[in-house]
């Protein structure tokens, strides 16, 4: 198998980022904001997305816009409006919503992939005929300016009209992070991965060598991740090898996809685990919702290097006490292996808590993206960014491989 490591290096911006309540709800305010993404940027800063949800929910029901805030050296930007919904009925642009974004590791291009339209994801009119849609945006001067969307819903979902399990009648890029391999490159770009919710039969994964303008299905069209999975998202195992990480009630669902011609995308996935308290895996007491898994560089209290799994889910019971589970991944494991045996948790907070979404900065340290309310419905969510030492995410078991340098 062609794997192709990266070396990649550029000259950031030092920024020291502070704890922050990006977008706060008030006792007046009428629209919620809800969903975290949230990336680094080539020269440094850091852009936060949420939806800014008119319609009062999920998009699908009307208008929903999406808002954003970049972080520099003079602190977080006031904020911005990314793209805004017509909140006309039946139009593509009804709504934006649950944003996934991933930037180039090489070129700093962002691409944001959002649900639109005005179709709900799990209604019975949604189908084929009538799906939820897909829509991106790209900007190439880290954030100052974006084109115009693009619809791509046909993309997506041709993909799997002819497979065996029939058409996918609804679907979504889950919200947070869209994982980019820092091994594989077969076309222009290292190759990004994005996990779909979808129904019927679960989890599919796409991918894309070009940076998202064409897009095939990991394993083609018949290839399912997870039947019983919900939001999901991506990860990489040193060999290349996808790790798919799934919202189920009670914790997650685990499973890894081997190539075997990692030119096409060609492989299988194997078996998926659940992960929960009966295998001291990642346990969600009493809720199932969109957290992130993040693999990252590590060292032991005895020196050791290693390669370190963070997963987040709320805690419990029911959406509150977001915490963040640790696991060293060993080698190429299997998904029973992946899913059981997690430690901790490290509790982000004790506070009525839901979507999740982290990304590694440069030093080592967790930017940590979450949703936080005394009281969620129907004033929405705070949208909370904190930044997290790795130290105090294991209780001293592990420490970055860079120095922290970024202030609480």
């Amino acid at each position: 198998m062609a794997v192709v490591a990266a070396a990649i290096s550029c000259n950031r911006t030092e920024i020291v980022y502070e704890d922050a309540v990006l977008f706060r709800n008030t006792e007046t305010d009428t629209i919620p904001y809800r969903i975290p993404a949230i990336a680094l940027l080539q020269d440094g800063r850091l852009l936060a997305l949420t939806d800014y949800r008119h319609c009062m929910s999920d998009i699908g029901y009307g208008r929903v816009d999406i808002h954003g805030r970049i972080a520099d050296k003079d602190g977080w930007s006031e904020p911005f409006v990314l793209i805004e919904g017509t909140g006309m009925s039946r139009a593509v642009d009804c709504g934006f919503g649950d944003a996934a974004m991933v930037v180039d590791r090489e070129s700093g291009e962002i691409l944001v992939i959002t649900v639109c339209g005005e179709t709900v994801y799990g209604h019975p009119t949604t189908t084929r005929q009538n799906p939820n849609r897909v829509a991106l945006l790209r900007s190439s001067d880290n954030g100052k300016t974006w084109d115009h969307w693009k619809e791509i819903t046909e993309e997506v979902y041709g993909l799997f009209d002819a497979g065996v399990h029939g058409p996918v009648q609804s679907c979504f890029v889950t919200s947070g992070k869209i994982f980019q391999s820092s091994r594989i490159k077969v076309g222009s770009h290292y190759r990004i991965y994005a996990a779909l919710c979808a129904r019927p039969n679960g989890n599919r994964v796409i991918f894309s060598d070009d940076f998202g303008r064409t897009w095939k299905a990991l394993g083609g069209g018949d290839a399912l991740a997870a039947r019983a999975g919900d939001e999901a998202k991506c990860e990489e195992l040193e060999d290349g090898s996808v790790v798919i990480s799934s919202r189920i009630r009670g914790g997650r669902i685990f499973n890894v996809f081997t190539y075997s011609d990692v030119t096409d995308g060609a492989g299988e996935w194997a078996e998926p685990a659940f992960s929960g308290a009966e295998n001291e895996g990642c346990a969600a007491v009493a809720n199932a919702c969109n957290g992130e898994i993040l693999f990252m560089p590590a060292k032991r209290q005895d020196g050791g290097k290693v390669t370190l799994a963070l997963q987040s889910v709320p805690l419990g019971p029911e959406r509150r006490a977001v915490g963040i589970y640790f696991k060293e991944i060993d080698g190429i494991p299997q998904p029973a292996a992946l899913a059981s045996n997690w430690s901790g948790p490290f509790r982000v907070t004790d506070k009525p808590s839901a979507y999740s979404t982290m990304i590694p900065l440069d030093d080592g340290s967790v930017a940590f993206y979450y949703e936080e309310s005394a009281d969620p419905w129907p004033r929405g969510y705070d949208m909370v960014f904190r930044v997290l030492d790795l130290k105090d995410i294991t209780d001293g078991k592990y420490t970055p491989i860079n120095r922290p340098i970024w202030k609480r």
